[in-house]
C-alpha cells in the first residue's frame, strides 16, 4: 500500500485526529474515510454506484437480478409454511434500486405474498430514507425503516428473511502483516507530508484468534484484511430472526481460499470512477475503500448462532438455477426489437459471465433458521424442478 499526502477535507480531519491523539489503526482510518458524518465515502451526497458513480453492483446491471432474488424470496415464504407476515428486511438497502425490483416482482408474481409482507429498509445514512420512499412509492404500505443500530441493539424480531448486496465488503477491516517479530498490525500515523503507515503489536487479541479460529496460515510478509465487525453482525441477524433465511451476496472466498499466498498484500482495493487502486491514503471520503470477505467466518460464526448454511456458491449458479433463462425468454419476448433485446442479453451476460463479468466473483451464502432441510431454488439443477 502505498502512502498519500492529504488532498481533501476529510483526510485534513483525520490528520489531525491522528496528531493530537496518536496513530490509529486501519480500521479507524478505513471507518472514518467510509462513514465519517457528512464527509465519509457513504455519508456524503452524490452517486455511488452506476454509470455516474465509481462502481457497479448486480442490481445496477439489470432488473432481473432483483427479479430473480423475488423468486428465492417466494421460495423462503413457501418453505415457512407461507406465515401470513413476513419480513424482508434489506441491510444496506441504498436508493432502494433493489427493493424496487424485489417489491415489484413479488407484488406481480405472488399477489398473496405481497398482502402479508413489510419491506424493512435498514440503511445507515439517515437522508436516503427520502430518496428510497420516493422511488418505492407504489409500494408504500408495505415499507418500514430501521437503523442499523436497531438491529445492532437487537429491537427488531420477525419472521422472514434478511438479505444484502455488498454490505460486508464496505466493513472496516484491520490489516495485519506476518513480521520476523510475529504478528504485526497496521496502524495509520503522520508526518509532514500526509499519512505513513507503521506496524506495531495488535491491538486486540481478537485478531490473532480470528487467525486461529478460522486456520489462516501467513507467510512471512504476507498481508490480510480481518473483518472483526462481520462475526457481530452475522450473530445480530440470527437474533433478530424469528424464523427464516439471510442472504449474504457478496465478493470473496472460503477462508483457505482468501489468505493463500498469491494474496500477499491481500484484496484491499479502492474505487473512483470505475477506475481502481491499492492507496486508501487519496482521494480520502471521495473513493470507495473494499475488500474480499472471508465467507468461511459468516457460516461459521452463524452455526454458532443458530443459522445452518443451507446452500453457498456463485452468483452465476444461483441466478441460473432461481430461472434467469426463463427471465431471459421473458425479457426477448417483451423486447420492443433488437436493440433492446440485445441490451438484455448483454446485461444478463455480465451477471453470469467468470471473465469480465460478476458471476463467479460474486458467490452467494444462504443460511437458515427454525427451517428443517429448506428445499430452494438455488438447489435445483440448471431447468429441472426441485
Amino acid at each position: 500500500m502505498t502512502d498519500g499526502a492529504a488532498t481533501t477535507k476529510l483526510a485534513e480531519i483525520i490528520l489531525n485526529r491522528i496528531r493530537t491523539g496518536g496513530d490509529i489503526t486501519f480500521a479507524s482510518f478505513m471507518e472514518s474515510a467510509l462513514y465519517e458524518p457528512d464527509l465519509g465515502y457513504y455519508t456524503s451526497a452524490g452517486r455511488k454506484v452506476g454509470a455516474e458513480g465509481d462502481f457497479y453492483t448486480s442490481m445496477n446491471v439489470h432488473s432481473a437480478f432483483g427479479r430473480l432474488i423475488a423468486q428465492e424470496i417466494c421460495r423462503f415464504w413457501e418453505q415457512l409454511d407461507s406465515p401470513a407476515s413476513f419480513t424482508i428486511a434489506e441491510a444496506g438497502a441504498g436508493g432502494g434500486q433493489l427493493a424496487q425490483d424485489i417489491l415489484d416482482a413479488i407484488s406481480e408474481d405472488n399477489p398473496a405474498f405481497y398482502s402479508g409482507l413489510t419491506y424493512r429498509l435498514i440503511e445507515k445514512e439517515p437522508s436516503l430514507q427520502q430518496a428510497q420512499a420516493a422511488r418505492l412509492s407504489r409500494h408504500a404500505d408495505r415499507l418500514a425503516w430501521s437503523s442499523p443500530d436497531e438491529l445492532a441493539a437487537g429491537t427488531l424480531s420477525f419472521t422472514g428473511c434478511i438479505i444484502s448486496n455488498e454490505l460486508f465488503d464496505a466493513m472496516p477491516v484491520h490489516i495485519v502483516e506476518l513480521t520476523e517479530a510475529g504478528l504485526r498490525e497496521v496502524y495509520v500515523s503522520a508526518n509532514e507530508d500526509g499519512f505513513v503507515e507503521r506496524l506495531l503489536p495488535p491491538s486486540t487479541p481478537e485478531l490473532e484468534q480470528y487467525l486461529r479460529k478460522y486456520e489462516v496460515r501467513l507467510l512471512p510478509g504476507q498481508r490480510a484484511e480481518i473483518n472483526l465487525a462481520a462475526s457481530g453482525w452475522i450473530a445480530q441477524a440470527a437474533a433478530t430472526l424469528t424464523r427464516g433465511f439471510v442472504l449474504t451476496i457478496d465478493y470473496g472466498y472460503l477462508a483457505g481460499e482468501l489468505y493463500t499466498p498469491q494474496r500477499r498484500n491481500g484484496t484491499l482495493l479502492c474505487y473512483y470512477k470505475h477506475s481502481t487502486n491499492e492507496n486508501p491514503y487519496q482521494l480520502v471520503g471521495e473513493q470507495d475503500i473494499t475488500t474480499h470477505i472471508n465467507f468461511s467466518q459468516l457460516i461459521v460464526d452463524g452455526e454458532e448462532a443458530g443459522l445452518k448454511k443451507a446452500w453457498y456458491g456463485e452468483q452465476y449458479r444461483f441466478l441460473l438455477s432461481a430461472g434467469l433463462m426463463e427471465e431471459l425468454i421473458r425479457l426477448e419476448a417483451q423486447a420492443k426489437d433488437e436493440q433492446e433485446s440485445l441490451k438484455h442479453r448483454l446485461a444478463l451476460k455480465k451477471l453470469m459471465l467468470p471473465e469480465g463479468g460478476m458471476g463467479d466473483t460474486f458467490k452467494v451464502l444462504i443460511q437458515s433458521k427454525g427451517v428443517d432441510n429448506p428445499q430452494l431454488l438455488c438447489m435445483r439443477k440448471w431447468g429441472m424442478g426441485l
